[in-house]
């Protein structure tokens, strides 16, 4: 069980709210969290590993290496603030705009390989950069102040393993209709948008590459597209879940709402890194040095 100290969200609920874990499931939180815990190991070390090699090596201080080293950053914080929720939301809402980010990167990289360096120079990726925090920022902020107008005089037990936006509206003693479509319309529309953009991205890609039968290129997309799976499906079910899925048990919900925000951060180092070839050498000289020496 975990305590949140909360800051008065109305006059009517000064104090904490109480965290439950998993209802129904208490007798097996101990097992549950050992996959967890594991996962979150390999999300932190291979995170922490891609930040690093791409920070101290400077041959990979170059313009496609740049979102995946946000890509990691982003994942390295995801994994890490699962309370507040706040913090959990901001940085999912990043991961969808990076995917975005990256597939344009590809798009050009690939369709036009001899002006990569010319069209994406450090000024536009730093402009990039900003409007995804921009972007991000402004998804998630009206989610405290749809929490500040509500009057909380029921319950403060929240039957969750972290604080999310719906769990703690639904504690609330007024109408959250406004709270229940933004929780649902707003991400739904952000990751459509990101979405058809993406699919833009890869149709023009695929074009060119089977033109040029590229083998390489075909890896590459193929590796950002599994990135892509990984993220938005459990993502967009876990939505839809919360919206329709009112005979769906409610463990249920809060093990893949745990699953969509771990699996992802674990599961990116290894595509990027592994299947981009400069990462992997690198990662092989990190861990191999005197293999890689005679090589």
């Amino acid at each position: 069980m975990a305590i949140i100290a909360t800051f008065n969200v109305s006059s009517f609920n000064p104090g904490p709210f109480i965290l439950m874990g998993i209802p129904g499931l208490e007798q097996f939180h101990t097992w549950v969290g050992i996959p967890f815990f594991i996962i979150y190991l390999a999300a932190l070390t291979g995170n922490s590993v891609l930040l690093c090699l791409i920070f101290k090596n400077r041959s990979l201080h170059e313009p496609m290496f740049f979102f995946p080293s946000m890509l990691a950053a982003t994942d390295l914080i995801l994994s890490n603030t699962c309370v507040p929720k706040t913090c959990n939301i901001f940085c999912f809402a990043m991961d969808s705009a990076i995917l975005l980010a990256m597939a344009f990167d590809r798009y050009v990289a690939i369709c036009f390989p001899l002006r990569y360096t010319s069209i994406l120079t450090y000024h536009i990726i730093m402009k990039i950069m900003m409007g995804i925090i921009c972007r991000s920022f402004c998804i998630i902020f009206p989610c405290v102040f749809l929490l500040k107008r509500l009057p909380f005089c029921r319950t403060f037990i929240i039957p969750h393993t972290y604080c999310e936006h719906i769990d703690i509206a639904r504690l609330a003693c007024a109408d959250i209709s406004i709270n229940i479509w933004y929780g649902f319309a707003v991400p739904i529309l952000t990751v459509t948008s990101d979405l058809i953009l993406i699919e833009i991205s890869y149709v023009l890609i695929l074009r060119d590459v089977f033109n040029l039968s590229s083998q390489k290129a075909l890896s590459t997309c193929g590796c950002h597209v599994c990135a892509i799976l990984i993220f938005y499906s459990p993502a967009i079910f876990s939505v839809l879940a919360h919206r329709f899925g009112h005979n769906i048990p409610h463990s249920f919900h809060i093990l893949f709402a745990n699953l969509y925000v771990s699996i992802p951060p674990a599961i990116n180092p290894v595509i990027y890194g592994v299947k981009t070839k400069q990462i992997q050498d690198k990662v092989k000289l990190l861990f191999f040095p005197k293999r890689m020496t005679r090589g």
